[in-house]
């Protein structure tokens, strides 16, 4: 659980019922190491926030602490309550968290693997699944195109297959804010496009939202709407993609001209 905070509460709606999440004062701190030093944030439905920085800035440290996952400081409102306050099993219907690693070694069908993102609306482990969650189990395998092969074993899926499988479990779950710790970065090209494709059509739907942790520039500004820079765990910008990932906040940070990289990349493919 998270520590306590050492800002006084302010656990008033008011503030944050137009937000569907509301990040204040995050600091996570492993001994005397700061990792994370005083972010906030928020983000709305419709949005797509990208978290964007070096190697070791804090990305996935700030995700795991949205998602109770790591102790921290500070506050999270999700859905306008206090995160910390809210049962986990309370949370994970609303909140889901798509990884980049999954290291398999049963052999569940994909079916059965997706089905396990409804384990937080079962009253109990040998629940039998209702007709509401057969639907969504149905909608998360044609969704994610793993309909088709849904009675095929995890393990004999390749990379992209899987991946999508765990987006379709996570998709199953029904969750109104998606958290993505770079989900498509051991990926070919032909599944990143994929698996953000299906993210994009599924933030589309009202009430939705995501947060991703992104290394690959290119993917940041195609797909999100909003972007938090950070380095060394302290916070270099926020707010509208543009806005966030400019040419002199991306130098300033990476100590390189991104944008004459990037262009430079982009001139041996043209004729």
């Amino acid at each position: 659980m998270p520590e306590k905070s050492l800002i006084h509460p302010v656990d008033s709606c008011m503030e944050t019922q137009d937000k569907l999440l509301d990040v204040r004062n995050l600091t996570v701190r492993y001994g005397k190491t700061t990792i994370v030093n005083n972010i906030s944030f928020d983000l709305q439905a419709g949005q797509w926030l990208m978290l964007a920085g070096p190697n070791g800035a804090g990305k996935s440290t700030i995700v795991n602490a949205v998602s109770q996952g790591t102790p921290y400081t500070g506050r999270v409102y999700f859905e306008g309550s206090d995160a910390a306050r809210r049962k986990p099993s309370d949370l994970a219907r609303s909140m889901g968290v798509l990884t980049q690693d999954h290291n398999v070694s049963y052999s569940f069908t994909v079916e059965e693997v997706v089905k396990l993102g409804r384990y937080a609306y079962s009253p109990g482990i040998f629940s039998s699944t209702d007709d509401e969650d057969e639907k969504s189990i149905h909608s998360a395998l044609e969704l994610t195109g793993m309909l088709p092969i849904r009675q095929q074993s995890v393990l004999t899926l390749s990379g992209g297959e899987l991946q999508r499988t765990f987006l379709a479990q996570v998709f199953a779950q029904n969750p109104r804010l998606l958290i993505l710790d770079e989900p498509t970065n051991h990926l070919d090209l032909v599944y990143q496009k994929q698996i953000f494709g299906l993210i994009k059509d599924w933030v589309r739907d009202s009430g939705r939202a995501v947060i991703s942790v992104v290394h690959d520039l290119s993917l940041a500004k195609a797909y999100g709407t909003h972007a938090l820079l950070i380095d060394h765990g302290n916070m270099v910008s926020s707010g509208k993609i543009d806005e966030v990932l400019t040419r002199a906040n991306l130098e300033k940070i990476y100590s390189m001209d991104v944008y004459q990289w990037m262009e430079n990349l982009l001139a041996q493919w043209q004729n």
